[in-house]
């Protein structure tokens, strides 16, 4: 396992774009957290904590392109068939790609949910510290990258794996507010990876679930797909 690490960790560090996405990751969630604290609007004030880490909706899409690729990138010029000749255990291969994902993707999460909190805390003085919805909001990012990895290890391709990714984080939410079968939009926000995972930043107000249910919701998510992209990832050929 330690040279199947080491690989992994060294074409991820070497790739190009790599550190540039990283930075993205760090950039998007402060910056967007920043605009979104200096509001002045009536609903500015409803749930700080929440509001100071907004950014994270932006950087999770970062997250999902950084994770897409780790796999992707593989299977769109070939390089699969290199790794799979030098570490013919494809478990190995995936379990060291999601780990060093994981520690990559929390690595900008702890600097990117630092700063917003610090930038927001800034523009807000009334805002005060909560530390489950930062560290949740770190977790959530991780758990992004591996549901990312997941389905890309399961689709191959990266253009489609980043349409999925997209779709679950982005049109899921906005078809759920449209659903009107009350029932089934309590449903769609419970069970969506970003609705109920992101319920760890509230902090006021009564969620559709509670805030470590939902970050559950979204490791289930990620395993879930870690598994299927797995299965298929041994049966198929590369």
């Amino acid at each position: 396992m330690r040279s199947a690490l080491h690989a992994e960790w060294t074409k991820l560090r070497t790739a190009p774009g790599t550190f540039a996405l990283l930075v993205a990751v760090v950039v998007a969630t402060i910056g967007v957290s920043a605009a979104a604290s200096a509001c002045d609007g009536p609903g500015c004030g409803a749930d700080l904590p929440r509001l100071s880490l907004t950014g994270v909706q932006l950087g999770q899409a970062v997250v999902a392109i950084l994770a897409v690729l780790v796999m992707g990138n593989e299977h769109s010029t070939g390089m699969v068939r290199v790794t799979l000749t030098a570490l013919p255990r494809r478990a190995r291969v995936l379990a060291a790609k999601a780990a060093v994902t994981a520690g990559a993707v929390a690595a900008a999460s702890v600097v990117a949910v630092a700063g917003a909190v610090v930038v927001s805390r800034t523009l807000l003085p009334a805002h005060t510290f909560v530390l489950r919805p930062a560290a949740g909001s770190v977790l959530y990012l991780v758990l992004v990258g591996l549901l990312s990895l997941g389905v890309t290890t399961a689709v191959r391709s990266p253009a489609a794996a980043i349409g999925v990714v997209l779709g679950l984080l982005y049109a899921l939410p906005i078809v759920t507010t449209v659903v009107t079968d009350p029932e089934w939009q309590d449903r769609l926000r419970r069970f969506g990876p970003a609705t109920a995972g992101l319920a760890v930043q509230a902090t006021t107000g009564e969620p559709v679930i509670g805030p470590w249910k939902g970050l559950g919701v979204l490791a289930l998510w990620a395993l879930g797909t870690l598994l299927v992209g797995g299965v298929l990832f041994a049966r198929r050929d590369a």
